[in-house]
């Protein structure tokens, strides 16, 4: 059995995606909790990034796993595990962010401090700069802000994200600089 320690701080032993799928064949509810231990951060933080609320991530987590139990049966074992798991978070985030811009939304608790943004000598909480940065992420067309994502949240290599979304690694690479490039003047106008 292969192992692979993890990188956190609770030392145990993470088991290759290979082995997991293995054990799915002979205990699927067992194998599936490790499966989901193991990714349900990363695919967390992916979902929320695009939803930017944590309840509606975790709404949208909770169908990408239904679906990835329904769906393990028949997975292709040529592909990486996350990448698969990647591609059913985004295309259930999708589908949730667009059946959700169809709906009429009030806000009935607004932001109090929703237009105070400049610094002027204060000091911006963490809160208000990550809300500037998602404010500057929404401004990106759909593929910068995936790359960027991709890149900067999940750390993922180029060719990582190359086989994610079947892109070229030039492409991903002039996506991300621009991404970054446009962030950053946003930014600066802060």
């Amino acid at each position: 059995m292969k192992i692979v320690k993890d990188n956190t701080d609770d030392e145990q032993p993470v088991l290759v995606d290979q082995e997991l799928l293995a054990e799915f064949k002979n205990s699927p509810q067992i194998a599936f909790q490790k499966i989901v231990k193991k990714y349900q951060e990363r695919i967390y933080w992916q979902i929320r990034r695009l939803t930017k609320n944590h309840q509606d991530a975790e709404d949208v987590m909770q169908n990408v796993f239904i679906k990835a139990w329904n769906g393990l049966p028949k997975f292709r074992e040529e592909a990486n595990l996350y990448t698969w798991l990647y591609r059913i978070a985004f295309n259930e985030t999708h589908t949730f962010l667009t059946k959700r811009s169809k709906m009429t939304n009030v806000d009935l608790d607004p932001p109090l401090f929703e237009n105070r943004l400049s610094t002027n000598g204060e000091d911006i909480s963490g809160e208000e700069i990550e809300a500037i940065l998602y404010k500057a992420l929404e401004t990106l067309p759909e593929k910068q802000r995936q790359v960027f994502n991709l890149k900067y949240f999940d750390e993922l290599k180029f060719k990582e994200i190359s086989e994610m979304l079947g892109t070229s690694v030039g492409g991903l690479k002039a996506s991300y600089h621009l991404a970054v490039k446009k962030i950053e003047e946003i930014l600066k106008t802060i």
